[in-house]
């Protein structure tokens, strides 16, 4: 604006344009205040339509007496320009502070309370903002407030848009069919043009949780055509994978936000209100950050290169060691562990996992020689914390693990705490090659196929006839009998091992979780839950972050009837492993048989996140390829689920497992032939699980058919 004054008003700097208008600082000579006006532009003064939108704005904006959204003083004419008065804000807008990257947990949340409180009570008033974005808060000044600005585009429920009889791209800019926002902030209904309310705000708060939260936005594009694709179809990587410090049930509030169907997301943003209270009152509780570390696999070096698995079982040890001491955040070994062979610096790997030091190393094994390099860095600037080289008899390996993990708590903790000192573990055995034979064991055991299984149990029999006193590896021994059980051989057999070789880990040392743990599985794969369920909670008492402590608790509670306890434990598993995709499946299932559909939904879409994370990773590992196919059934997403179902009996053809969960899928998807095709074939290529069959509710859909009562017949 060319003019110094208007009116009673001196014309500062221009601040910025909004919906309706231009923004400029002013000073009110009569009241002797500074305000800002927002003037409606000559040319749209003109045009009826724009002028009422315009006058509307102020009208609703100054119904709404809050100290979150600004405050109007006036709707004036003069010297022929329309403009409003309102309260000048000072600081600096939401989105300027995100140049800088995601905020802070504790303002982060000061700010999204600030935001739903603004909200509630403009959608209290039956007022939509429709142009909700970081442009439009404001942060800080002397009070140090949050301001939401701009309702010019804001929709009244009740009030009547003008009509005219000559239709013009002005007079259909709040009518159904145009696109009316800012596109990286809009929700699906806005950019297809359809009627939009409350929900349509809290699809771009949600927009706005993730960006504060993650220093980026969850819908990416090159072009505006690619953004508006990215909106409609794709589903945002959760915030707690991008930063993996981040409150878990932040990631579930910020998922929900995003539904593309409105009837999924919250219905008020007053329940979203309430979850960050219960979140802010949760944060307030830690006011310290947990030292992080990634444990990478260490490499090779020896001579022959055939000693993986022992370089595989250090770097696996270190992180069983560094979390029983406690204090110390750790991305689990299968996160760690996906990282081998890539091409990648520590800077990468570290801003991947979101940690602050990651810790490497190397392994040369000759003979009865053993040299061992390990090295921490800082993921920030690669600066060396810490280093050693260990030079050393094979005998001494574990004094070298137990060496590695006291430095690592000495430089991240800054001392050694007296549960690093009660936590240094004993040798599990001291018989080396004993402890070679184990770490071959374990090394096929994280495969999970029947022959990996078996050929773990035979490993770890070999290193109990070294050791008799060996638990870990009698503890190994059940575990491969139990899981032997549940997937391919449910055989009185395995079981009657299953429960021998866990009593005696159990008596060999009770003071190991995992030893409870094999056992808890193994009496309750013989349905005896009082007894597991006395096992798992021991072990969750010894060792409340492990996982299959808390996985395989909830099964237990499954098969029990307990389905609330078992969506709580399957809640905490999630949480303690958020790259695994198998029990949020479970999850998805078990909500579902509960009643919420809404967090059913979230749990199967967590699944299919980490399935697909995974299978970056590990582009044809079947059992993410089958259940991340059950989760895109569940989803609706019919292609991909095809799609995953069929590259998963590509890559295991004769795999009763992966033809049974595939035949599972097809099911779902209504494809009866095939499923019973691949049925056909698991029982072929020896499956056995007659239960399976007769009581899994995905295949219900198949229980009329003739083909399918022929299995039953086989089995």
């Amino acid at each position: 604006m060319d003019d110094k004054s208007l009116a009673h008003y001196r014309i500062g700097e221009k601040l910025g344009e909004g919906g309706m208008g231009e923004v400029y600082a002013a000073e009110d000579t009569k009241l002797g205040r500074q305000v800002a006006l927002k003037i409606l532009p000559e040319k749209m003064a003109g045009a009826p339509e724009r002028l009422e939108r315009f006058e509307r704005e102020a009208k609703a904006v100054a119904a709404l007496n809050h100290p979150n959204i600004v405050t109007i003083h006036s709707v004036e004419e003069a010297g022929g320009h329309h403009f409003i008065t309102m309260e000048l804000v000072e600081g600096k807008t939401l989105a300027e502070l995100l140049l800088k990257g995601a905020l802070p947990l504790d303002s982060f949340l000061e700010v999204a309370l600030s935001l739903t409180d603004a909200l509630n009570a403009a959608h209290g008033r039956g007022i939509t903002h429709r142009d909700l974005k970081p442009a439009n808060v404001m942060v800080g000044g002397e009070d140090g407030r949050i301001k939401v600005l701009d309702f010019g585009l804001s929709k009244i429920r009740g009030l009547e848009q003008p009509q005219e009889n000559t239709v013009t791209a002005a007079a259909t800019l709040t009518q159904q069919g145009v696109i009316l926002g800012t596109v990286p902030y809009m929700s699906p209904e806005q950019l297809q043009g359809k009627p939009v309310d409350h929900r349509s705000d809290i699809f771009s708060l949600g927009i706005m949780l993730y960006e504060m939260a993650t220093g980026r936005r969850p819908f990416q594009g090159e072009t505006s055509v690619d953004l508006i694709s990215s909106i409609l179809r794709d589903v945002p990587r959760p915030v707690t994978e991008v930063k993996v410090d981040l409150p878990r049930d932040l990631g579930r509030i910020v998922r929900r936000c995003l539904e593309k169907d409105p009837q999924r997301r919250y219905q008020s943003v007053q329940d979203i209100r309430t979850e960050l209270q219960d979140l802010d009152r949760e944060s307030a509780k830690t006011t310290t950050t947990t030292p992080s570390i990634a444990v990478l696999p260490f490499v090779d070096m020896s001579p022959e290169g055939d000693q993986e698995y022992f370089c595989d079982g250090i770097a696996e040890e270190l992180i069983n060691a560094l979390i029983k001491a406690g204090g110390l955040r750790i991305p689990s070994r299968t996160s760690a562990f996906g990282f081998k062979g890539k091409d990648l610096n520590i800077q990468e790997i570290g801003k991947e996992l979101n940690v602050e030091t990651v810790l490497e190393g190397s392994v040369r094994k000759a003979g009865n020689r053993l040299r061992i390099n390990a090295r921490l860095g800082k993921v920030a600037d690669g600066y060396q914390l810490w280093a050693e080289t260990f030079d050393r008899e094979m005998e001494d390996v574990f004094a070298i693990q137990d060496e590695i993990a006291r430095n690592i708590s000495r430089a991240l903790k800054g001392v050694l705490t007296d549960q690093d000192e009660a936590s240094t573990p004993k040798a599990p055995t001291e018989n080396v090659k004993a402890y070679e034979y184990y770490l071959r064991g374990r090394q096929l055991f994280h495969n999970l196929s029947r022959p990996s299984l078996e050929r773990a149990r035979r490993l770890f029999k070999r290193a109990c006839e070294l050791d008799p006193n060996y638990a870990n590896a009698w503890a190994g021994i059940a575990d491969c009998c139990s899981l032997m059980y549940m997937y391919w051989d449910a055989t009185e057999a395995q079981l009657q091992e299953a429960e021998a070789a866990s009593q005696k880990a159990l008596e060999l040392d009770s003071d190991a979780a995992e030893s409870h743990v094999a056992r808890g599985l193994a009496v309750s794969l013989n349905q005896r839950y009082d007894e597991a369920t006395r096992e798992f909670e021991h072990a969750i008492e010894l060792n409340p972050e492990l996982f299959e402590a808390l996985y395989f608790y909830a099964r237990t509670c499954v098969a029990h009837g307990k389905r609330e306890q078992a969506a709580t434990l399957f809640e905490q598993a999630c949480r303690q492993r958020p790259e695994d995709y198998v029990a949020p499946n479970f999850l998805g299932a078990l909500n579902a048989t509960l009643g919420r559909k809404n967090e059913s939904e979230a749990a199967y879409r967590r699944s299919l996140e980490a399935a697909e994370r995974h299978l970056d990773l590990f582009p044809e590992e079947p059992r993410a390829l089958y259940m991340g196919a059950n989760a895109l059934a569940i989803l609706n997403e019919d292609n991909r689920a095809r799609d995953w179902a069929e590259r998963a009996t590509l890559a295991d053809p004769e795999e009763p497992v992966v033809l049974y969960n595939v035949a599972c899928t097809f099911a779902k998807l209504g494809d009866v032939d095939k499923a019973i095709d691949c049925l056909d074939e698991a029982i072929t290529f020896g499956m056995g699980q007659k239960d399976w069959f007769e009581h899994d509710a995905d295949l219900d859909v198949l229980r009329d058919n003739p083909r399918f009562d022929a299995l039953l017949e086989r089995l």
